[in-house]
């Protein structure tokens, strides 16, 4: 067999496209759009009601009864994210790798949680001013986040919002998991009292589950899971503001 000649090889390779990465189609992205506006529109809902509660009482305290029903409904409607998301290219989060798959749903599933096993079902902890501060930090990190998507789909990002995005969740994460952890906290006595959700022996079943101990478990899940949240979305912030800025100061 004869040799190929030189370079023979590197052209026959050079012919071959480099595959284009697919997006979405066009049914997937207005699905994602309009999951995306409602969301957005959802959470505004939720801070125009926090503001108008405020500012009708004149007083934060029990402000999560005027928002109850909608935190309840758009927080819960967060668990369709949990499925394969993609995003436009420009926006570094084209395709979600496994672990950020598993820091996503740890986020969205803890807030689901918090939502309805501990805010909703343990009623005595509903005025704590801990829950105002995790709905809060919810709030605002949602509306920008549903924002951000949005526009990224449409494959129009605004700098602000792409920057909010990188940069407000510095102080608004470390914020929410501090209100969420005092909530789960307030939470534990009135779990310890009443038995809520806790299975006893004997039974036909032979089974039992101690919920006040599982919330302490949930508790300490916090210690190895959000730090690898949260230093995710500082490497993005790198990777994605880091360019902006590099250029700002070659101008």
């Amino acid at each position: 067999m004869s040799a190929a000649a030189p370079g023979t090889s590197k052209a026959a390779h050079g012919d071959v496209a480099p595959k284009k990465k697919k997006g979405p189609g066009a049914l997937a992205t207005a699905y994602l759009v309009i999951y995306n506006v409602v969301m957005t529109a959802g959470w505004l809902v939720i801070a125009v009601g926090l503001v108008r509660a405020y500012l009708a009482r004149g007083s934060y305290h029990g402000l999560y009864y005027s928002i109850e029903k909608p935190l309840k409904f758009f927080q819960t409607g967060a668990i369709l994210e949990v499925r394969k998301h993609k995003c436009p290219k420009h926006t570094n989060e084209s395709r979600i790798v496994p672990s950020s798959v598993v820091l996503t749903g740890f986020q969205v599933m803890s807030r689901v949680f918090l939502t309805w096993a501990v805010t909703h079902s343990v009623r005595e902890v509903q005025s704590e001013d801990s829950v105002l501060l995790f709905v809060t930090a919810w709030t605002v990190t949602e509306i920008i986040r549903y924002s951000f998507y949005t526009f990224s789909l449409l494959n129009h990002l605004p700098y602000l919002i792409k920057w909010a995005r990188y940069t407000f969740f510095i102080v608004l994460y470390p914020m929410g998991v501090t209100g969420e952890l005092l909530t789960i906290y307030a939470a534990l006595p009135y779990v310890q009292k009443t038995g809520l959700y806790s299975v006893t022996l004997p039974n036909k079943y032979n089974f039992s589950f101690d919920y006040y101990t599982f919330l302490i478990l949930i508790m300490f899940s916090y210690i190895p899971l959000f730090p690898q949240l949260y230093f995710h979305m500082i490497r993005q912030r790198k990777k994605v503001l880091g360019h902006a800025e590099d250029y700002s100061k070659v101008e």
